[in-house]
């Protein structure tokens, strides 16, 4: 009876579910895993898994009627007295071999260690000190900064060094679901809760969560309507799904996360006082990329050597000019936007493989370009002199720009509306 309920659950849940005995033998998959697998529960004792990891995601083995798989997922240490149960390994997506490289590579989560956010400014070596100082604690925790700064990758690192670290993290974004449906997301539904409802009912994120964390980001964008039962949930400890009369009982973290403005939300009626409060127990605020330059750098080789790995490239070298560049930019898109200009270099680098100012997006050309055009005192330092020292001085500045290589001397000469020869011959 008890293994026929446990049996309904996961396959009622939408991602993978296997579940590993104390000599690692696979004892029970979902109709998910099976599925994808092409196997029958008599196939399960000769499906071989193991375990291994990316940088940035989990990586699970699976060899099944000879073929090998990669799933992506996590593996949570169980202990059920009952069962000879150890492990549950909960995948997001499995492929075959080799399949899932770009999804892994990508935009799928893994464990993100302390040690692996990247910054040495003292405002992040402050949120690393909190992180450690908070981890184990059960208090909600309110995560902000603008977009692109990082939030989530804060709040992964909250449970990667907490004592939750071998239980669920189950990240849902606020603002990306219709508010028609956030509450069915959240809390699940029970069968025939409503017209158009699985005949299986749904298991929502708190319950998939329970015993570990859940972070809702983008909390800002949460309905008001939504907000109430929420608060209820986070007061009382418990909640009931929708169309069901069974009271379910929560052992869980939250971590929220916005880039709104909060206070002044509640001062429009917006956003519940009641709640802000609730989920501010330990702020946690994120500084733009603007004020924490010093980082920029080592972001920038981070982002490199991750990207040379993704697309299988040699070693990819940039030019102190670009750096220099890179770290005087206004990145209103913060993290994001500064990953983004680094892989659009590492697709147009040359085959000396050196990023050069002559690949710089021309957005960052262009803003470079509104600054720097007219400022015809860097040029002259204030001082008359003479026109062939100032078109020598200006296509200097060319160069410094648009960069010293065969591209940038290129790049700077059209600029200037002149000959290749002749800026070699007058620079």
């Amino acid at each position: 009876m008890e293994e026929k309920f446990i049996e309904d659950i996961a396959n009622k849940i939408s991602d993978g579910i296997i579940i590993l005995n104390s000599n690692d033998k696979v004892i029970y998959a979902n109709n998910y895993v099976r599925k994808a697998l092409n196997i029958q529960s008599i196939d399960l004792e000769k499906v071989e898994i193991s375990i291994g990891k990316y940088p940035e995601a989990n990586k699970i083995g699976i060899k099944a009627k000879g073929i090998d798989y990669d799933g992506i997922g996590e593996l949570l240490e169980v202990d059920f007295d009952s069962y000879n149960y150890k492990n549950i390994i909960i995948l997001n997506k499995i492929c075959k071999k080799d399949k899932c490289n770009n999804i892994i590579k990508n935009n799928v989560w893994g464990e993100i260690k302390l040690e692996s956010i990247i910054g040495e400014s003292e405002a992040m070596q402050n949120i690393k000190r909190k992180i450690i100082k908070i981890a184990n604690s059960t208090s909600s925790v309110l995560i902000t900064g603008e977009s692109g700064t990082g939030k989530e990758v804060i709040a992964r690192a909250i449970h990667s060094q907490s004592n939750r670290r071998n239980k669920p993290f189950i990240a849902i974004n606020c603002a990306a679901i219709p508010e028609a449906l956030l509450e069915s997301e959240l809390f699940g539904y029970a069968k025939g809760a409503f017209s158009g409802a699985s005949n299986s009912g749904r298991i929502g994120k708190f319950e998939l969560a329970n015993g570990g964390i859940i972070f809702l980001d983008e909390i800002g964008d949460m309905p008001l309507s939504l907000q109430v039962k929420l608060l209820r949930v986070l007061q009382e400890r418990k909640f009931v799904k929708i169309g069901s009369n069974k009271m379910i009982n929560l052992d869980i973290r939250v971590i929220a996360a916005t880039n709104k403005d909060i206070k002044e939300m509640i001062k429009e009626k917006k956003f519940r006082e009641d709640l802000y409060y609730r989920i501010n127990v330990i702020p946690i605020e994120l500084p733009n990329l603007s004020e924490r330059k010093e980082d920029i750098k080592q972001l920038v080789l981070n982002f490199i050597d991750k990207y040379c790995a993704t697309y299988s490239l040699e070693k990819i070298y940039i030019e102190d000019d670009v750096i220099e560049k890179l770290r005087n930019y206004p990145w209103e898109g913060n993290i994001r936007e500064l990953q983004n200009a680094v892989e659009f270099m590492i697709n147009l680098v040359d085959e000396d493989n050196v990023i050069t100012c002559s690949i710089l997006p021309d957005n960052i050309v262009d803003y470079y370009n509104r600054h720097n055009e007219t400022d015809l005192d860097k040029i002259v330092d204030g001082d008359f002199i003479t026109l062939e020292e100032l078109e020598k001085r200006y296509i200097n500045y060319a160069l410094e720009k648009y960069g010293h290589d065969t591209k940038g001397k290129s790049k700077a000469a059209k600029k200037l509306g002149i000959g290749l020869a002749t800026l070699y011959r007058k620079s």
